[in-house]
């Protein structure tokens, strides 16, 4: 801050006849000036960096949280490949963004707000000038606020139909060799990856917009107080001094303005992506029945068992079984018969729509989820990660 109104006292001093004895004052309290700034910057980044770590690991560990407290229902219609995303991708742009970019936004923002005081305090009309010229990049802001954030929504959602698409292939690698699956798999991968191609470059698209038109847009400024500045000198209204150190407080705004305008652009990003974790709270939370009785003993009975997704068509009638401790059960059957379903509501992931599924006496999609989760657990044909 101090730099541009000592090298304007120089060129003021100077042009009014001062000697060398001017510049050897003012030049040491320049040099001191910027190893101050140096050393203050530092100091912010070590501390903007400890409190990005410490608040990434509260989010990691809320999100491990509330992904643990799902019902095991809700996992299963989620995607195989929906919180593996959320739990790596997307927590590692929130853990960036909190490390880096909050810190660095709100330093650069408070830099370019005294930059902009002082280009007004140097000379009031020159300094209105220059925020005047400032009026494109306001604009372009706004167009791209507009847009980026169902953008990047769309990007994330995408890198997580390509995560469970490629997740569930290479889990299940020899079951697909095995039914002679490949193509098939291939042509999902491809669509997949053809969503995930638009949507990153529909926020390319995006990029490449705003960023020429902010990278031009400095210029306005600082050519706008110069020619400006060169008509008021001429006539006497405005020293020269005053033109010189106007004109660079705005070259030197460009510096943080264009960081806080990066940073804006990955905290679209990292919004979406902080949405997507967040977005666990929303989500319903498997029910505590703690007081419920506990098991007697691992005998599992199934009486008079029906069941139907969602209303629909019955999958399951009448189905009756017992497996006692120690015994082993293979349920065989073509596709579409059941088997999965049966397994679903033997762990619990579904309740029936008549009859009852028990374990030790005690109805399995009534047990609270830590109790449920030592008593057994469903291993499908996909790849599940939490």
């Amino acid at each position: 801050m101090a730099g541009p109104w000592l090298l304007g006292r120089i060129v003021d001093e100077v042009r009014d006849g001062g000697g060398v004895a001017v510049v050897d004052r003012l030049a040491p309290v320049i040099v001191a000036c910027a190893v101050a700034q140096l050393l203050l910057s530092r100091w912010a980044r070590y501390v903007g960096h400890r409190f990005g770590e410490r608040t990434l690991a509260r989010v990691r560990e809320r999100f491990v949280d509330r992904a643990l407290g799902l019902p095991s229902s809700v996992v299963e219609r989620a995607g195989t490949g929906d919180l593996t995303a959320r739990g790596t991708a997307d927590v590692t742009a929130v853990g960036t963004t909190l490390r880096d970019a909050g810190p660095s936004l709100l330093v650069n923002g408070v830099q370019s707000l005294f930059v902009m005081a002082a280009v007004v305090v140097v000379d009031p009309l020159l300094g209105a000038l220059g925020l005047l010229c400032l009026t494109p990049i306001g604009l372009a802001v706004r167009w791209y606020l507009r847009r980026a954030r169902d953008a990047y929504l769309a990007e994330g959602a995408a890198n997580s139909d390509v995560a469970e698409i490629v997740a569930a292939t290479a889990a299940g690698a020899r079951t697909v060799e095995a039914f002679r699956l490949e193509e098939r798999r291939v042509r999902a991968c491809r669509d997949a990856l053809e969503t995930s191609r638009r949507a990153r470059f529909h926020t390319l698209f995006l990029r490449t917009v705003f960023f020429p038109v902010v990278e031009v847009s400095y210029a306005v400024p600082v050519a706008g107080v110069l020619l400006i500045g060169g008509v008021l000198h001429e006539r006497g209204a405005v020293s020269l001094g005053a033109v010189v150190s106007a004109s660079l407080y705005l070259l030197q705004l460009s510096g943080p303005l264009d960081e806080v305008l990066m940073r804006v652009e990955q905290l679209q990003s990292s919004g979406a992506s902080f949405a997507r974790v967040e977005g666990l709270a929303r989500a319903p939370r498997a029910a505590r029945r703690g007081d419920g009785p506990d098991p007697a003993d691992d005998r599992i009975d199934v009486t008079g068992v029906r069941y139907a997704y969602d209303g629909g068509v019955e999958v399951l009638r009448g189905v009756g079984l017992t497996v006692t401790p120690g015994e082993r059960l293979a349920v065989v059957g073509p596709s579409g018969a059941g088997k999965t379903t049966l397994s679903r509501l033997l762990a619990g992931v579904d309740a029936p729509t008549a009859g009852s599924v028990t374990v030790g006496g005690v109805p399995v999609a009534g047990l609270d989820p830590e109790r449920l989760r030592r008593q057994g657990g469903l291993v499908t044909q996909e790849h599940h990660v939490f």
